[in-house]
């Protein structure tokens, strides 16, 4: 019979992550581990990628929600009946994870067998200018071919200086440069920001103004002179036809997908499927997971081919990330079929 535990991890940020929502040290996280009693010493382990703040997930009874689970676990048939999407997220890719034997295969593909690797982006927090510049010059030294500057955090006019110092020295075909608003600009502003950003052509921009604002949304996205990406607005529709509607009514040009806020891996699918049938494209990005969580989402894109670089390169900010086979070389990541997968001593509870 399935048994399921949790166990509550703190992940420690190498340094003080800020977006225009918030600032962070760190950040709380739980993963699941799944087994069958008859062979207990097998288990598939997924992360429960609550992200406070952020996730429509933040609730006040979310540990005991997932203690149910746990409790309730062999009873699941159905995991949309859920309804927390980092729970279904760490559910599914745990039974997954238990199928293939506890080794850490949710999907197994070239890139969980070590023959391919995915291109990401090199991902630059909000700070002050000169470390905001240090940490873009760090990127670029390190052979980042796609950047993403997350802005709205310090002066608009010290990230266009920011976007001039770059094209100075990269052509738009040697670099390209993602912006991400996390919702930063006023419907009212966002017009002449996003024509004063197109200067320096930016590839694409997420969010630009809060979730939520569908009609404000769908007349930026008809005007503006740089393509913009859903992110937040996805997060909570989870209802097919209301994806479709959303879709509809605001058409974007892409749209960022991150599972643990989606729906889990399945539901994420759903979205790549009505992107591709109304002509939107869109790129995966991680959520802040632990490597538990990054793994199952890169071995879930891999299987899709992409072609574009993927937000997948969050692996790396962490001082207490789980040991893994997980391998970021410049502006590849891969899997080492060869490494080692090392979980802690956690403290599993139910």
């Amino acid at each position: 019979m399935l048994q399921a535990a949790y166990a509550p991890y703190r992940l420690a940020l190498r340094f003080e992550a800020r977006t225009s929502r918030a600032i962070m040290h760190h950040k709380d996280t739980y993963f699941i581990k799944i087994w069958d009693d008859s062979e207990p010493e097998i288990a598939g382990i997924g992360e429960c990628a609550l992200f406070r703040g952020l996730s429509a997930d933040d609730v006040p009874d979310y540990e005991s929600r997932l203690s149910q689970v746990c409790r309730n676990i062999v009873n699941i048939t159905d995991l949309e009946d859920i309804g927390l999407s980092s729970i279904i997220f760490g559910v599914e890719t745990a039974m997954a994870d238990l199928l293939s034997g506890g080794k850490r295969i949710i999907r197994q593909n070239r890139w969980s067998n070590g023959d391919m690797r995915l291109q990401i982006n090199g991902l630059v927090w909000m700070a002050d200018r000169d470390t905001m510049l240090k940490r873009i010059q760090e990127k670029l030294s390190d052979g980042f071919k796609c950047l993403k500057l997350k802005i709205g955090g310090i002066a608009f006019h010290d990230e266009l200086e920011l976007l001039r110092s770059i094209r100075e020295n990269f052509s738009p075909d040697e670099l390209e440069i993602r912006l991400d608003a996390n919702g930063a600009f006023l419907p009212s502003e966002a017009t002449g920001k996003l024509d004063a950003l197109s200067e320096y052509y930016i590839h694409s921009i997420e969010q630009p103004i809060k979730a939520g604002q569908i009609k404000e949304m769908s007349d930026i996205c008809r005007k503006s002179p740089i393509p913009v990406a859903l992110d937040e607005e996805l997060i909570g529709c989870r209802d097919y036809d209301a994806q479709s509607m959303l879709l509809d009514a605001i058409s974007p040009q892409f749209i960022i997908i991150k599972p643990s806020l989606c729906g889990g891996l399945s539901a994420s699918s759903r979205w790549i499927s009505l992107a591709r049938q109304k002509g939107i494209g869109w790129w995966a990005t991680s959520a802040m997971e632990s490597n538990i969580g990054l793994n199952a989402i890169a071995q879930w894109v891999a299987n899709f081919n992409p072609k574009m670089p993927q937000g997948l390169g969050t692996g790396q900010i962490y001082e207490n990330n789980i040991t893994s086979p997980i391998r970021l070389a410049s502006q590849w990541l891969s899997y080492d079929s060869n490494g080692n997968w090392e979980i802690p001593e956690l403290e599993w509870l139910r």
